[in-house]
């Protein structure tokens, strides 16, 4: 095969099959007496295996499988591919408790009007958890109160005590303060609970989209060692 035959099933360019095999995704291809490559099934299954492998995990990681693979480290391959299938399920256990915790919100009690607001020890007596703990959540950058002009004491509003609910639902799911703070960056980007249902629907189609990528990968991964002499 020509670099031009491998391109052309891929609408990959023939400079892009050569970067990939100066780069160590796909084996080193002979030579004619010319210089010209050649490549070879072998060559055409690694291309399929790491490119289905990019839509799966990534760059990075679609590279460090095939590296592996080409330096005959197969259980560092298969550790980089467990790793992806972790973090897969982590991300759907995380997208299972936020939808929990909002269902929670929804249901739960009545947050107060916008135009009135809580104090820190308020707050923390209607989660029943320690001022000094709700300081901790600001530091980490999960809320972001007001100020009293007059006082300088914090103020909580309506979306602070949703927020606040919200991280104490998943503190108790055992979360880290740095990944809640970024599920309530999304909520509150979504602008609140009830606008975030169709971004966890778009959250939960692209986890699906993803587990799907990587059933192809790992046949497209297994067809590649089978190939190999």
């Amino acid at each position: 095969m020509r670099p031009a035959d491998l391109a052309r099933e891929h609408g990959l360019s023939t400079q892009a099959v050569r970067n990939y095999e100066r780069d160590g995704f796909l084996p080193p291809a002979s030579r004619t007496s010319s210089g010209y490559r050649i490549y070879t099934s072998v060559h055409a299954a690694a291309l399929r295996a790491f490119l289905a492998s990019v839509r799966a995990y990534g760059h990075a990681t679609a590279g460090g499988i095939m590296h592996a693979v080409h330096s005959g480290n197969l259980d560092r391959a298969l550790t980089l591919v467990d790793r992806g299938h972790e973090q897969l399920l982590r991300d759907r256990e995380t997208l299972n408790a936020v939808r929990t915790a909002i269902g929670h919100l929804t249901t739960g009690r009545a947050v107060e009007p916008a135009a009135t607001g809580r104090s820190i020890g308020e707050l923390a007596h209607r989660l029943d958890v320690t001022p000094a703990t709700i300081r901790a959540w600001e530091r980490a950058g999960i809320l972001t109160p007001s100020r009293d002009p007059a006082t300088g004491y914090r103020v909580f509003r309506a979306a602070d005590v949703r927020d606040a609910e919200l991280t104490h639902l998943l503190r108790r799911g055992g979360y880290p303060l740095e990944h809640i703070a970024t599920v309530v960056d999304q909520v509150r980007t979504a602008g609140g609970t009830e606008s975030l249902a169709d971004a966890l629907r778009t959250w939960q189609e692209r986890l699906t989209a993803r587990g799907v990528a990587m059933l192809d990968a790992a046949a497209r991964l297994g067809e590649y060692l089978a190939s190999q002499p």
